[in-house]
């Protein structure tokens, strides 16, 4: 019996990149397959997070609109309308323009707070989705870093519409409105990549009503958002400037009105914020690491 003989390939493995006869290219061949590179797998992880979204974004976006709306009313015009009648504004400003560029940065912490802590529980827990992810070719850092631009991400979305809705009301006096959004979205990041590691380490939801009440609520309160911090007793103070979101009032403000209350520089602002994100990072990837690989 005469054997086939054998033929050529169409066309070179996908290792090559060249395409094959049949015109397609990349891992839609058949063959041999390159290893994904890092960006093929954080665009992966990414893209699981954004396709989850698209059943849940109409929820999101109408709370996003609503919140602003809220805050613009009953802080904003309503308690500023007094405010102004009694003390003539804070610092040379309406208590709208004051108020206003600090709540864009609250607004970011906490729509931070929301997708670090239960959302980031429900993928270790409960659908355990971050270790059908590392069944893959993903490793820890992909999964990590995508859930986290994925946060980015929101962070833009809810800053960009409170900024829209609150100039609509007239809550900022000129276009430093826009320097907001990007201050917006490294405040929640100062929040949300340290709490990724802090909800590494909780075996149950019970810590986030710590977390919640005797971190988050206190610093809504006593970070500047609705009253100038040197109004604190003097041993408060120093809490008060250690905390991210004081930098972020602190820099929303002087940024979108031009009044800077504090002697600090925006360059440390900046760094403050950064150094959250930075000793966070670091801290998140290794509690990540030691609950889903160790």
């Amino acid at each position: 019996m005469r054997s086939a003989a054998i033929r050529p390939t169409d066309g070179p493995t996908p290792s090559t990149g060249h395409t094959s006869s049949t015109g397609r290219t990349g891992r839609s061949v058949h063959g041999i397959r390159e290893p994904l590179s890092p960006a093929e797998r954080i665009r992966a992880v990414v893209g699981y997070f954004l396709t989850v979204y698209r059943r849940t974004w109409r929820g999101s976006i109408i709370g996003r609109f609503a919140t602003p709306l809220f805050f613009l009313l009953a802080m904003g015009l309503g308690l500023g309308s007094l405010v102004d009648a009694k003390a003539g504004g804070v610092g040379g400003l309406s208590y709208l323009h004051f108020v206003v560029p600090a709540i864009v940065a609250t607004q970011a912490m906490w729509v931070a707070m929301g997708e670090s802590t239960y959302q980031v529980m429900g993928y270790f827990k409960w659908n355990k989705m971050y270790a059908a992810m590392l069944a893959t070719p993903l490793r820890v850092g992909d999964v990590l870093f995508g859930h986290l631009l994925t946060v980015v991400f929101h962070l833009a979305t809810a800053t960009t519409i409170f900024v829209g809705v609150a100039a609509l009301f007239g809550g900022f006096p000129g276009w430093g409105a826009l320097w907001c959004i990007p201050v917006g979205v490294v405040t929640g990041l100062a929040f949300a990549v340290p709490v990724f590691a802090y909800t590494a380490s909780q075996e149950t939801e019970d810590g986030f009503n710590v977390l919640f009440r005797l971190v988050v609520s206190p610093l809504m309160l006593f970070s500047g958002t609705f009253f100038p911090i040197d109004q604190l007793p003097v041993w408060l103070q120093p809490i008060a400037w250690a905390t991210p979101l004081w930098h972020g009032v602190e820099l929303a403000r002087g940024a979108a009105t031009g009044v800077v209350s504090s002697p600090v520089p925006a360059w440390v602002h900046v760094a403050a914020l950064l150094s959250f994100v930075g000793v966070g990072g670091w801290l998140a990837l290794r509690l990540f690491t030691r609950r889903l690989v160790a």
